[in-house]
């Protein structure tokens, strides 16, 4: 009898095959789909969207054909928890497509030469970085960035700040603070009105972003017709927006049916209004982009590097003819490992003793 597979062989084993199925989703073959339709879709079929399940449940001898009742729900369930329990494993929530008619979930395959990537679970299909070595978070990645400034710091002791996750998130009425909360979800979190919808847990598992629900207008003293305007805003904000970060930057999707704009590092415009198109997977701000900026900054060669993100909820902005105070509601967003790199490197400072060039200098250049 040949030996037992582990899981992670036997997978990969059912995905070269092309069985059931499965199908990797990127070329490097770090990461790979599986078909995950309810049982509920008027158009599943057992001996198909349950194929999968059933081969492992056969695999592990918990069904055997003929003899034990089929069950696909729980073979489903035993396939799902194995794959959460598995530290081969991470489940990739911005790839999974659950609302189409092939739903399918995306698990990215960990390499036995390093720990869990949970940062890889919140990258876009276009921007995944699946090389540890050409990660952002990576020492190698740091040390040749700011190489040069080696005389300043060291390049491997500051991967440490990189690897924060959390967000500095402000929620803003007409101009006043109703909210800051600093993120600990490495998933995220979602900014909407409400709660993130229930009764998918058993599907899906457990929503783990960190929810934030926009307080009531009555916290702030505003006009009634604010007051009312406000509400009726409200409305159209559940299922909000989620934001996280991942090795490569700051992102966003809007899920809610009110509108959202923003401005930001990546805004294509600063003087007319940015949208935030729904069901569309935004980059707020790349990291790479800012850590090349960081480093000409410490070499006197550029300013300070922009990261801080603004939300407007259901108007436009920016908006050069009405100031944020008086923009019914917005959010103000800072990934915590930009605040903590500018200060580590103390780049106010830096930006304080720069020579101010005089106009005769700047004819001299010109």
């Amino acid at each position: 009898m040949e030996p037992k597979m582990h899981m992670k062989e036997w997978l990969i084993a059912q995905i070269e095959s092309g069985k059931y199925g499965l199908l990797w989703e990127d070329d490097h073959k770090t990461m790979f789909r599986i078909p995950w339709k309810h049982a509920a879709k008027k158009d599943y079929k057992q001996t198909e969207d349950a194929a999968l399940f059933k081969a492992w449940a056969v695999y592990k001898g918990k069904y055997r054909e003929g003899r034990d009742k089929a069950d696909p729900t729980m073979w489903k369930t035993r396939l799902r928890c194995a794959l959460n329990k598995s530290t081969d494993f991470q489940e990739v929530p911005a790839l999974n497509q659950l609302d189409i008619s092939e739903p399918y979930k995306v698990y990215l395959i960990q390499h036995d030469n390093g720990p869990a990537r949970p940062a890889d679970s919140f990258q876009t299909k276009d921007q995944v970085i699946v090389q540890a070595k050409s990660s952002p978070r990576s020492p190698s990645f740091l040390e040749k960035k700011l190489r040069c400034q080696k005389e300043s710091f060291d390049a491997s002791k500051e991967v440490k700040p990189l690897i924060d996750f959390r967000m500095q998130v402000v929620l803003l009425y007409q101009g006043q603070r109703v909210m800051k909360v600093a993120t600990s979800s490495p998933d995220g979190c979602f900014i909407l009105q409400g709660r993130v919808p229930l009764g998918n847990e058993q599907i899906y598992g457990l929503c783990t972003a960190q929810q934030l629900s926009f307080p009531s207008p009555s916290s702030v003293s505003l006009p009634s017709c604010l007051a009312e305007a406000m509400n009726r805003l409200l409305c159209h904000l559940e299922r909000g927006v989620l934001l996280w970060v991942a090795p490569d930057g700051v992102f966003m999707k809007r899920f809610c049916q009110g509108r959202v704009y923003w401005s930001g590092p990546m805004a294509q415009h600063t003087d007319r209004p940015n949208k935030l198109e729904r069901e569309k997977t935004f980059k707020l701000l790349d990291i790479p982009t800012f850590l090349n900026e960081l480093q000409s900054c410490l070499q006197g060669k550029g300013h300070t590097p922009s990261y801080e993100i603004e939300l407007c909820f259901g108007e436009e902005y920016p908006d050069p003819n009405v100031p944020k105070t008086r923009k019914l509601i917005m959010a103000q967003v800072v990934p915590l490992f930009a605040v903590e790199l500018l200060q580590r490197f103390n780049v106010e400072e830096i930006q304080e003793k720069r020579p101010i060039l005089t106009s005769n200098t700047e004819g001299e250049k010109m």
